[in-house]
């Protein structure tokens, strides 16, 4: 890590929370796509753990893909300009997509990978996000699933990172200072 050594965290929606939500989150997706094909499309790193914790509450058959993607470049804020890091090994032609992300800030990164996945015309793209923070976004970015709206705090956990730590905690914590 950096010479600061760990961060002061303070836990901010603790691992029964996200299980509530995941569960739910998983129940009304699988209505929505019941009796259709499903490829469930991972956004990497982050996205890891709400992933694999959201299609195992899935009742329904999917097959799994991942993305990479990269606006951080370990920074605490977006650099707002997106890099594909690992791009889909199968095609999407005519498939019904549901996108998992992590968390939606500045909705730069979505709209990037929506327009970047419509192009490859789907039959529908569905969003799901664990994370929100409204207040951060600098452009519009229309959700389908969102699991917490939170305010514009840097958090960490649940596969969330800090250069690249942190993402084995099972809860999300607030980073209380960087400095």
């Amino acid at each position: 890590m950096d010479e600061m050594g760990p961060l002061k965290l303070t836990p901010y929606l603790k691992e029964n929370q996200i299980r509530q939500k995941v569960q739910a989150m998983g129940a009304a997706i699988t209505d929505q796509f019941r009796n259709k094909d499903l490829l469930a499309v991972c956004v990497l790193k982050g996205s890891f753990m709400f992933y694999s914790d959201l299609i195992r509450e899935l009742d329904l058959d999917l097959s799994c893909e991942f993305c990479g993607l990269s606006s951080y470049q370990n920074e605490v804020k977006s650099s707002g300009e997106v890099r594909i890091t690992l791009d889909l090994n199968s095609p999407i032609k005519n498939r019904h997509v549901l996108l998992i992300e992590d968390i939606v800030d500045t909705g730069i990164t979505m709209n990037f990978l929506r327009t970047h996945l419509m192009s490859r015309k789907p039959a529908s793209l569905t969003t799901a996000t664990l994370l929100l923070k409204p207040h951060a976004l600098k452009v519009k970015c229309e959700l389908d699933h969102v699991g917490f709206e939170i305010p514009n705090d840097f958090v960490v956990g649940y596969g969330l990172d800090y250069q690249g730590y942190y993402r084995n905690l099972p809860y999300i914590a607030q980073i209380q200072s960087l400095n």
